[in-house]
């Protein structure tokens, strides 16, 4: 029923209660209908509020109560709450301080004024904002309160939004690490949207594959088996908002055909729905998805899709401002033409490997090398062939070296190997290793169709033999280049003494 016809209705009952009224003849019948008349008025004018509205008795016991109200309760009659206490509808610490607030208020006859406070409701917890003022009758004694809530959630949660938010934003501008920015986000939307579970995924550009940012509340064996998960027109929720670069609401996991090949997830972690929303950097490019799944079949809530604007737009800062800084971390410790680490950090990796290598009784093989005839292929070729060789041949020495050895461009065409070598590995054994590297750099290099021949000298010094610093090392490995070239060249020389 409309509120025009609830009001039409009430008017004809006023009407039918004045008639009744005149055709009275004692005073009892006159108050009688004032009685009902007045109680008609003031169901007909709390029932068109939004607000809780209710009057209580001395006891706290409800004697009015709005449809609001009811409604709020989980209850279609309105009488069903007549006579009853909040002891009959929350728990006993909440009906507790509900009664002494209330008893406060009518003992002390001063109202309680936009008190702020927390209900459950059949489930949901929810913020109210509550006015309690005394009931006074004509004479004016206290016979009770009236009390008006209003249902504040929804502000509530904006406002724990926004704090969010500025919160976030001040760890991505105080430079804090890409996961724990990405650790905080996911916290927050879980914090602030009940019953979800959310995951933020990254975009790997060279293999388009998503792997793993932040997801604290997923199953580990659940985050395992989605790592990797590769970009498709048909990849579950994440994969398909990268691959279509929009958000993807699929309500029902079991169900939806965008989930065919991934039926088994939900069905062993329990997840009905899952919306994900790409992740896109100034320049429109995916940087990753952000995910919320629940456990039951549903779409998403106003208040979840603003959270997931306001999660992808930090995650997108966060992501770039990351990637940024690790560019210029890369630009500023590495060689630009070839990406092999510069000056810079070459020294400070090698001054690492001499202290462990001292502190575990390991040798080090320093080498220096140059090519040798690579004036003539600039000469002859021009430089850019030359920029083409150095970048061939930079792979290839990382190719013949592991892990823990070091490799820098030290300038021109010149390089410097650093091998960490095992304590029983002795110098026969890595003279013929480099023997080898000169091989791979010997290699025809094609360029444009063109073969071009490269060889290079070698110069070589060991720790703890020939020096105890990086410095030393490095000078006396160039001292026996020198000498290698000296010599005719295409030759490896290892320092002695007298070189």
């Amino acid at each position: 029923m409309s509120n025009d016809v609830h009001l039409k209705s009430d008017a004809a009952a006023l009407e039918n209660l004045r008639d009744r009224l005149l055709r009275t003849s004692t005073e009892g019948d006159i108050q009688d209908a004032l009685l009902v008349i007045n109680e008609l008025d003031a169901h007909a004018l709390i029932d068109q509020f939004p607000e809780q509205i209710y009057v209580k008795d001395r006891r706290s016991c409800f004697v009015l109560i709005n449809t609001a109200t009811a409604q709020a309760h989980g209850i279609s009659d309105s009488a069903a709450l007549l006579g009853k206490t909040d002891f009959d509808v929350f728990e006993p610490g909440v009906a507790e301080e509900l009664f002494v607030a209330e008893q406060a208020v009518m003992s002390s006859g001063e109202p309680l004024n936009d008190h702020e406070h927390q209900l459950m409701y059949r489930g949901s917890l929810r913020w109210l904002q509550s006015t309690k003022t005394p009931l006074r009758d004509r004479h004016g004694r206290i016979i009770g309160l009236i009390g008006i809530s209003r249902d504040i959630t929804q502000r509530k949660r904006q406002d724990d939004l926004r704090r969010g938010h500025a919160r976030l934003l001040d760890i991505v501008a105080r430079g804090q690490p890409l996961e724990r920015v990405l650790h905080a986000l996911v916290e927050l939307a879980e914090d602030e949207l009940e019953g979800m579970t959310a995951s933020v995924l990254l975009m790997d550009e060279v293999t388009e594959r998503l792997h793993h940012g932040a997801a604290p509340g997923l199953p580990d064996d659940y985050i395992r088996l989605i790592d990797g998960l590769q970009v498709g027109p048909r990849a579950g929720s994440c994969g398909t908002a990268a691959w279509r670069r929009e958000p993807v609401i699929v309500s029902d996991v079991l169900e939806d055909p965008l989930w065919e090949s991934f039926r088994e997830l939900p069905l062993r972690f329990g997840f009905r729905s899952c919306w994900s929303s790409p992740i896109l950097s100034t320049e429109d490019r995916v940087l990753g998805t952000f995910a919320l799944y629940s456990t039951t079949v549903r779409e998403p809530t106003p208040l979840e899709r603003e959270l997931t604007a306001m999660a992808t737009d930090i995650a997108g800062i966060a992501i770039e401002r990351a990637r940024t800084e690790a560019r210029i971390h890369h630009m500023a410790h590495h060689d630009p033409l070839t990406g092999l680490p510069n000056r810079t950090l070459f020294w400070a990796q090698f001054n690492r490997a001499i202290v462990e290598a001292r502190r575990e009784g390991r040798r080090i093989t320093a080498t220096y090398i140059d090519l040798d005839n690579f004036k003539q292929i600039n000469d002859s070729l021009g430089h850019a062939a030359g920029d083409e060789v150095l970048k061939t041949l930079a792979k290839r020495l990382c190719h013949c070296i592991r892990a823990s050895d070091l490799l820098v461009r030290l300038g021109g065409d010149e390089f410097a190997v650093v091998f960490s070598n095992p304590a029983h590995e002795q110098s026969r054994g890595m003279v013929t290793r480099l023997q080898e590297l000169r091989a791979a750099i010997s290699r025809p290099v094609v360029i444009e169709g063109e073969s071009v021949e490269v060889t290079c000298s070698m110069g070589v010094a060991f720790f703890p033999d020939d020096g105890e610093t990086p410095e030393t090392l490095l000078h006396r490995a160039d001292k026996a280049l020198y000498t290698a070239k000296n010599g005719g060249r295409d030759r490896l020389q290892v320092w002695r003494e007298r070189v």
